[in-house]
């Protein structure tokens, strides 16, 4: 496994130490992130023009894998604002108000719900989907936004991806790369994931109770209004806060927030204003006309995804209509969003319909933006470290592959690696978390399988549980519970919380996961 390393390489090492510092002193990263980048590609191509062109290159590559993220918060942040103008928003989380009367039932409801959703059919569809119907509903019962990122980040990007066991892409891949069968891998994937997951589950438990408060509507309006108003932070750390939203920017813990909710009183104003309204609705036909189309939407909204639910799996698992790849289920998200706005905005307003559409949309784009547009110069950094996308961030001729730096880091690393079951095992792990750091959870797969393959017979392994021990690290490192660049910003967009003190959060309790499931794998498989 010996790999020339050349000087782009080292350039590109350094950049990662210095990025890793700079969270780890909880600051702003965008820059180091610019001018390793810039540095990179100076050096490996010998051109500043090249380089200066990278710094562009990198995020417009960036905008290009991550834009549907964007689109799915647009247009969900803007159907939510045009149910909020009629009411509905708070009408449609009754049903689910028994069974989420506190933050412990929420809690729970919010993970296997999570969990469930994305184990069939992937995190995309299932984070709108929730984000939509459940998080305001675990608001308005106590929880924290940041302990609610916490548990959907845990439960659908990190414990039902990273065994993907139902769709099985992840275990196929890395099976094929180890030259092992995939069911093995998929059936110990699913251990593993199950035991990452229930123990960084029970930590959140512990770490985040003492945020969440006593049930009450001011939380949910509070919380709503942080989409709308500027310049009042509200650190998502503090005891009993109800969290924040905002970009990963220079402020507390290298967060900036963004939009926040307004004075103290604000809860209390609304509140006191809902009631009156509600109070003069026999004696006013318009508002009873509204507040039936309030009770019409809040009804209609969740059947839309509920059907659309019930369709993925008539698709999974019957020929009575087509199956859903991961990707079009998103897409059909979004076009729900879209259509369910269109008829708020029409129902609100018949006469300024047109405009009042095209508000809400430009709204949410606003939102999307505010909120996860910074993370698009760091992920740049991080794919010009993935061969994949590389040629055209450097601007190299169509079809040329690019240099794979971080790969070529990690195989020459390896070189060094004695023999040694639990040193192998932790490796193979740690490879995985590196391969995970420019944010997709699959692309590292090939390297960790083949590296089972390769080393599992030396270390006297099991070379299909070295594979799941890679595919753990890999899918809950960039797969949306680590790393602020991945699919982690539609969490962080959902639940109203800055993306990197979301990633911040998780570290302890994944990583902890991480730890006990690869010792099991060693002593039990």
């Amino acid at each position: 496994m010996d790999t020339h390393l050349s000087a782009a390489h080292w350039i590109y090492l350094a950049g990662i130490v210095v990025i890793l510092i700079t969270m780890a002193l909880r600051k702003n990263i965008v820059v180091p992130a610019v001018v390793a980048t810039l540095l990179t590609a100076w050096v490996f191509s010998g051109s500043i023009v090249t380089g200066l062109a990278s710094i562009f290159n990198a995020s417009l590559v960036a905008a290009h894998e991550l834009f549907n993220i964007f689109l799915i918060i647009a247009f969900v942040t803007a159907m939510l604002g045009a149910l909020r103008e009629m009411g509905a928003d708070r009408l449609m989380v009754a049903p689910f108000r028994r069974v989420m009367r506190a933050g412990t039932s929420s809690f729970v409801v919010l993970a296997i719900v999570t969990y469930v959703i994305s184990l069939f059919f992937w995190p995309t569809p299932a984070v709108p989907l929730v984000g939509a119907v459940l998080i305001p509903v675990a608001i308005r019962a106590g929880m924290s936004p940041l302990s609610v990122g916490m548990v959907i980040a845990i439960a659908g990007q990190g414990m039902a991806l990273s065994s993907d066991y139902i769709i099985k892409v992840a275990p196929g891949i890395s099976a094929t790369a180890a030259g092992v069968d995939t069911d093995g891998v998929a059936d110990k994937a699913l251990v593993l994931s199950l035991i990452v997951g229930l123990v960084a589950l029970a930590i959140t438990y512990l770490t985040q109770r003492r945020t969440w408060q006593k049930p009450s509507p001011d939380l949910l309006v509070d919380w709503e209004n942080k989409a709308d108003k500027l310049g009042v932070p509200i650190s998502a750390d503090s005891p009993g806060d109800t969290g924040s939203v905002g970009t990963p920017g220079s402020g507390r813990g290298g967060d900036a927030p963004v939009p926040v909710g307004g004075a103290s009183g604000s809860a209390e104003v609304h509140a006191v204003t809902a009631t009156t309204v509600l109070a003069h609705a026999e004696s006013d036909p318009a508002t009873t006309s509204r507040s039936l189309s309030a009770k019409a939407f809040a009804t209609i909204v969740p059947l839309a995804y509920l059907t659309l639910i019930v369709y993925l799996l008539l698709g999974k698992f019957t020929s009575l209509v087509p199956p859903l790849q991961g990707g079009e289920a998103a897409g059909i998200v979004g076009g729900i969003a879209a259509m369910l706005l269109f008829a708020a905005c029409l129902t609100n307003n018949k006469r300024a319909f047109l405009e009042s559409s095209s508000t809400h949309i430009v709204d949410g784009l606003v939102f999307a933006f505010k909120a996860m547009g910074i993370v698009l110069p760091i992920a740049g950094f991080f794919f010009i470290g993935n061969g994949d996308f590389s040629a055209q961030i450097l601007g190299m001729p169509k079809g040329t592959t690019g240099p794979a730096l971080l790969f070529d880091l990690i195989n020459a690393a390896l070189s060094h690696v004695a023999p040694n079951a639990f040193l192998i095992a932790f490796t193979v792990l740690f490879v995985g978390l590196i391969a995970g750091l420019e944010g997709s959870g699959f692309s590292g797969l090939p390297l960790t399988g083949s590296l089972s393959g390769a080393l599992g017979t030396a270390a006297g392994m099991d070379p299909s549980t070295l594979a799941a021990i890679g595919q753990m690290g890999n899918i809950w490192s960039g797969g949306g519970t680590l790393v602020a660049w991945s699919s982690l910003v539609a969490v962080a967009g959902f639940a109203r919380v800055p993306v990197l003190t979301l990633a911040r959060k998780c570290f302890l309790p994944v990583m902890t996961g991480l730890a006990l499931c690869t010792v099991f794998a060693i002593l039990v498989f």
